[in-house]
């Protein structure tokens, strides 16, 4: 039997998440499908439209054997750290293939481009762009000697997925599956749509319900971004040392600042702070990080424990069959930073969504599908 993981956010589980799964069994039929699943803030500064709860009842019923928690303080920073954790954890569950979406789709240049990633030379070549101005991602695409369009979030996850794999000498075979629909699009109307695609309809309230299953579309709650704003204003304009928080580095927070003070919703505040150095994608990592309070000295770099959020009959007995040669523990430790960075975002998550997800942290029993 083989043991394929996958890495989602599902922000919200829609039928490109549904064909993705699919096309595992059908590729690997009789397999046991093992998700690393990110939660209530996602790895692009998102606030997500499912709770974790919902996601992991979503994933048991449409394939998947085993879900685990992809923890919030790795969960929403750069794609590196989210694919390098979310790498681990699988691997833990001794996964023999990590299948993902790529525009690119092709696993061999993909290698390439991680092998000389990997080289000293590529990182010099990364600051040399930097200090020219570029953001992050133009930077790492043009400092590679491939004639590749970067422009595509998938792509770079794919990336980082690959060197994780590399640099911890992991024994996981990457697989890719090419991506039916494109990230950037927000208007396309096909079967499959990117989750982007979805909430800008969603937003616009226009009707979204062929685009994803109905279990998943009754799960998605309302997102009250002038509260979310509100209180993202209140903590930037009174919280002295906003350098001190995880990923806001050290200059911007003056520009963070004068940008609440001149702004009435969250829309004209990321414009007024966007540069060329800092994208959209990086101030929202940074929001999420201020909201919740985290430190950059509670910036742990090891997973403390692995959270098994739910499993189905045949997870179960995989779990079991496994569990003592376990080289970290799946029992929660509530007096880890992991842990209470979590419950901080479950409470955050709670007020502005009005839901109860606080209670589901603290109840921590995975869910179990039959």
């Amino acid at each position: 039997m083989e043991k394929i993981g996958i890495i989602c956010e599902y922000n919200p589980l829609h039928n490109g998440h549904i064909y993705h799964i699919k096309k595992i069994k059908e590729m690997y039929p009789n397999s046991l499908l093992i998700l690393a699943l990110n939660g209530y803030f996602l790895e692009r500064g998102e606030v997500s439209i499912l709770t974790k709860e919902e996601k992991t009842n979503l994933a048991l019923l449409y394939g998947v054997d085993i879900v685990l928690e992809l923890p919030t303080l790795f969960g929403t920073q750069s794609a590196d750290i989210f694919a390098s954790t979310a790498v681990t954890i699988l691997h833990h569950f001794r996964v023999d293939k990590l299948v993902f979406g790529s525009e690119l789709h092709n696993i061999q240049v993909l290698n390439e481009i991680v092998d000389y990633i990997l080289e000293d030379t590529y990182q010099e070549k990364v600051r040399a762009l930097l200090d020219k101005g570029l953001n992050y991602p133009t930077a790492l695409s043009k400092a590679i000697p491939h004639h590749v369009n970067f422009n595509h979030p998938n792509d770079l996850l794919a990336i980082s997925y690959i060197k994780a794999i590399k640099q911890n000498r992991y024994s996981i075979t990457p697989i890719s599956i090419k991506r039916t629909s494109d990230y950037h699009d927000l208007t396309s109307n096909e079967q499959i749509i990117s989750a982007s695609n979805i909430r800008n309809k969603l937003f616009l309230h226009e009707d979204i319900k062929s685009f994803l299953p109905k279990e998943s579309l009754d799960a998605i709650i309302p997102f009250d971004q002038t509260l979310f704003f509100k209180l993202l204003k209140t903590k930037i304009l009174s919280t002295p040392h906003l350098e001190n928080f995880l990923t806001v580095d050290e200059g911007i927070e003056s520009r963070l600042v004068s940008g609440m003070i001149e702004s009435e919703d969250f829309a004209t505040f990321m414009q007024k702070v966007k540069t060329k150095r800092y994208t959209y994608n990086k101030i929202n990592r940074m929001c999420i990080h201020i909201l919740l309070g985290i430190q950059k000295s509670e910036n742990i770099k090891e997973l403390s424990y692995i959270r098994i959020l739910g499993f189905t009959r045949r997870g179960k007995e995989y779990i079991h069959s496994i569990k003592k040669d376990f080289s970290i523990s799946t029992q929660v430790d509530k007096t880890s930073i992991q842990y209470k960075t979590e419950i901080k975002s479950a409470l955050i998550y709670d007020l502005l969504h009005n839901t109860h997800t606080y209670d589901f942290e603290i109840k921590n029993k995975p869910i179990f599908k039959v």
